[in-house]
């Protein structure tokens, strides 16, 4: 596949990599794939371009701050996954004005780019194109560490591909990441917590859910 200087994805690997995603159920676009200008071009492509649903994160996320426009022409489902410092830059303001009013924030998002969105953090707040606002209630401060928006990334992308309805793919992830984290934080304490405490938690975040279901 065609690289760049930085060996990250090239603008001449654009048609391989669409083929490649449009053969799949559901995509995840961010994590890992560089900030090199021709990865960010292939990135914003695939945004617009693909007729797959799409969980957004990371670096990928900073391909579209100041391109938003890719974001709204996009013709299938977008989850955008940002902290609050990635939904500043997005926006192009300071993360003190995100953090003023979280919800509002989310909401003016969400319906403005007809995305759905979760703004990571205390209280993770999950907005439709609805304008529908949900506040999730799981997760501690431990989750902060690095790689673990990676793994909601993985588990979002997880249920989009199998088929769930995007928003309730959202809050479906968005809980059981912050149960995992949760159950990884009783397990080795908030101060040690890392991403792999959490994926090594969700299959009792699973079975929580179930028990509580039933």
């Amino acid at each position: 596949m065609p690289e760049t200087a930085a060996r990250t994805i090239g603008l001449k690997a654009r048609e391989v990599v669409a083929e490649l995603a449009t053969s799949r159920d559901a995509v995840a676009v961010g994590p890992g794939i560089g900030l090199d200008a021709e990865t960010r071009q292939v990135a914003r492509s695939l945004v617009a371009e693909l007729r797959k649903p799409m969980a957004i994160d990371a670096d990928g996320l900073t391909a579209l701050a100041g391109h938003l426009k890719a974001l709204s022409a996009a013709p299938a489902a977008r989850c955008l996954t940002p902290h609050p410092g990635e939904m500043a830059r997005m926006l192009e303001t300071g993360v003190a004005d995100v953090e003023r009013d979280r919800i509002e924030c989310v909401r003016a998002f969400a319906t403005c780019h007809g995305a759905y969105v979760v703004l990571k953090g205390a209280g993770s707040v999950i907005g439709a194109p609805d304008g529908r606002v949900f506040v999730n209630p799981t997760g501690n401060p431990g989750m902060a560490s690095g790689g673990t928006g990676d793994v909601l990334t993985g588990m979002l992308g997880a249920f989009l591909a199998r088929g769930l309805e995007p928003g309730a793919a959202l809050q479906a992830s968005v809980f059981l990441h912050g149960l995992a984290g949760d159950i990884a934080a009783q397990r080795v304490g908030e101060e040690s917590l890392i991403a792999r405490d959490v994926i090594a938690a969700i299959p009792e975040a699973f079975t929580r859910l179930r028990v509580d279901a039933d």
